[in-house]
C-alpha cells in the first residue's frame, strides 16, 4: 500500500539517496516581547540497497531545518546487512527508555512495523521484518533505538570472520 504523502514526502538526491520526513516539533521560546517560534525536523534517508541513517535539524523556518536534518543524516549512514529481503537475525535495539525489537519474516510478508520504524526499514530496503515498540514512543527515541538495533545486525559470515572458525 502506498502512503499517501509519499511524492509530498519523499524526494530521490542525485547521488540515489532518498529522504523521508518523519516528524516536525514546533518549538516556542517565550521572550520578553512574545513568543519566538523554530522548527525542528526528523528526517530518515537512504538508498533502499541496505544504507539508510537519520538526521535532525533545526532552524527558523521548516524547509531550512529539513535541509538541515537531511545533510546531518547523509553524515552518519550505518550499512545494514540482509538475508534476501529480511534481515539475518532478531535484534533488540535500545535508546534512552525506548526499546525496539526487529524480527526476520518470511519472504512476502511486508513490513510489519509502525511509524518512524516502518519508515527506517522502507529507506534501509528491507522489506520483510516484523517489530515491536517497547517503553518510549516519541519518534526520535523509536529512530535512535531502530538505528542501535540495526547496527547489531551480523551476518553468518561476520560471525564466522570474528570466531575464525568455519560454519557450515
Amino acid at each position: 500500500m502506498a502512503n499517501r504523502n509519499d511524492s509530498r514526502n519523499n524526494r530521490r538526491n542525485k547521488d540515489d539517496i532518498e529522504d523521508q520526513l518523519v516528524a516536525i516539533n514546533r518549538v516556542t521560546k517565550v521572550v520578553k516581547g512574545g513568543q519566538r517560534m523554530r522548527f525542528a525536523a526528523l528526517v530518515i534517508v537512504g538508498d533502499k540497497k541496505g544504507r539508510v541513517g537519520f538526521g535532525t535539524g533545526k532552524a527558523q523556518e521548516v524547509p531550512e531545518a529539513i535541509r538541515k536534518a537531511v545533510e546531518a543524516g547523509k553524515k552518519n549512514m550505518i550499512k545494514v546487512p540482509k538475508v534476501g529481503t529480511t534481515i539475518p537475525h532478531e535484534v533488540i535495539g535500545h535508546y534512552g527508555s525506548g526499546s525496539i525489537m526487529i524480527k526476520p519474516a518470511p519472504a512476502g510478508s511486508g513490513v510489519a512495523a509502525g511509524g518512524a520504524v516502518r519508515i527506517v526499514m522502507d529507506m534501509a530496503g528491507i522489506a520483510d521484518v516484523t517489530s515491536k515498540s517497547l517503553g518510549s514512543n516519541t519518534p526520535i527515541n523509536v529512530v535512535r533505538a531502530t538505528i542501535d538495533g540495526l547496527k547489531k545486525l551480523r551476518t553468518s559470515e561476520d560471525v564466522e570472520k570474528l570466531r575464525h572458525a568455519e560454519l557450515d
